[in-house]
């Protein structure tokens, strides 16, 4: 069943009714940080665990979810675009978090990170056409992904453009869906809007 979340403003009103721009932002921006919380605690982020957030941008996922894995947790934040990379370190930085960690990557499916190095993969809107035009390119991925993710780990995919496709590509890479939640998340760091996260386990044995 999905699950709406209102964003609540707490702010003041001009005497024609409107609320100031500046509290109306502030609201916004608490509202979606508690959206992204509740959906990363529902797939299953917890504390101690080691997660890499592929495709990162600016660090809509990666912030929350370093907060609730903690001192003892680990976040890998990977992607190309070095200015969204350096935006994320800045809001690390002003939140005192120490457990984030970048990865610049060339724009390919190879992933610098040992094998069976994290308990959590995200994979929040990137398996498309836009990053990974050819199946080829996505398959590629898909056996790095399945490489660096501990036994006993998961992945978690927001299959917003490919969502049939990315199932099918996704169980061929030796994994198996697990669970599925529906609910709001957080598209380009501002958008709501309801979508569908599929939680997939690997599937022991060579692929």
């Amino acid at each position: 069943m999905t699950r709406y979340y209102p964003v609540r403003l707490h702010a003041g009103t001009h005497e024609h009714g409107k609320e100031p721009r500046r509290d109306e932002e502030e609201g916004r921006r608490i509202g979606l940080k508690g959206r992204a919380v509740r959906i990363l605690q529902r797939i299953g982020i917890r504390r101690g665990q080691t997660v890499l957030d592929f495709g990162c941008g600016c660090g809509t996922y990666t912030i929350p979810v370093a907060r609730i894995v903690g001192r003892k947790g680990k976040v890998y934040a990977l992607d190309k675009d070095k200015d969204a990379l350096n935006d994320l370190m800045q809001k690390a930085d002003s939140a005192h978090l120490k457990n984030i960690e970048i990865i610049t990557s060339s724009g390919g499916p190879r992933i610098e990170l040992p094998d069976e190095s994290v308990d959590v993969a995200l994979l929040f809107d990137v398996l498309h056409h836009y990053y990974f035009p050819e199946m080829d390119e996505r398959r590629r991925l898909m056996d790095e992904i399945y490489r660096i993710t501990k036994a006993n780990g998961f992945i978690s995919v927001w299959p917003k453009h490919l969502e049939s496709e990315a199932r099918d590509e996704i169980e061929r890479a030796n994994f198996y869906l697990e669970k599925e939640y529906s609910g709001t998340l957080i598209h380009n760091n501002k958008d709501i809007e309801t979508g569908r996260v599929m939680n997939f386990r690997k599937k022991l044995g060579l692929i």
